[in-house]
């Protein structure tokens, strides 16, 4: 029930009508909604638990993108004499483009359905101590999906590098 000033006023009458009510039925620690909710015994501890999970979610996935990034870009600079020799040959930058994206998006499907199976397998396992659904499938498309993307951003820079090989330059011994 919302009140009109302090809600803190009405608890006296309160506790007046449920001593009336239930004489044995003991009135302690009264206080609002708000205090209730937002206080360590309350929801206040969750609401910090769930914010520093999702802050642990975004840099673990700052550094599975980082870390994507980086193997793409090592692949990719260990690779330049071979790029450099099939644009001598006559590939063109797009099929340097889809050849490279397509490696690096097979890691990528490898990674994402090996996770996804442990993820399912967890929620099996999980799923008896949570209140919510441990198998969303929504929740699973939505996650994947995310991953998806991050990847295909994280490998955007070194394949563009590898587009840019300049065949001459590759060819010439090092």
């Amino acid at each position: 029930m919302k009140t009109q000033g302090d809600p803190l006023v009405l608890a006296a009458s309160v506790a007046k009508t449920i001593h009336a009510l239930a004489p044995q039925l003991p009135v302690f620690q009264v206080e609002t909604m708000r205090e209730g909710l937002y206080t360590l015994n309350g929801l206040l501890i969750f609401q910090v638990g769930a914010a520093l999970a999702a802050i642990m979610g975004g840099l673990g996935l700052t550094l599975a993108v980082i870390g994507l990034y980086g193997v793409i870009s090592y692949t990719v600079s260990q690779r330049v004499h071979e790029i450099g020799l099939r644009m001598a040959l006559g590939a063109t930058r797009g099929s340097v483009f889809k050849m490279i994206y397509s490696q690096s998006m097979r890691i990528v499907a490898a990674g994402l359905g090996i996770g996804l199976l442990v993820a399912l397998l967890a929620a099996r396992t999980v799923g008896s101590f949570v209140i919510v659904s441990a198998g969303d499938p929504a929740t699973y498309m939505i996650v994947v999906t995310a991953l998806a993307l991050a990847a295909l951003a994280s490998c955007y820079l070194p394949v563009r590098r590898a587009m840019a090989v300049e065949p001459m330059v590759a060819l010439r011994p090092d």
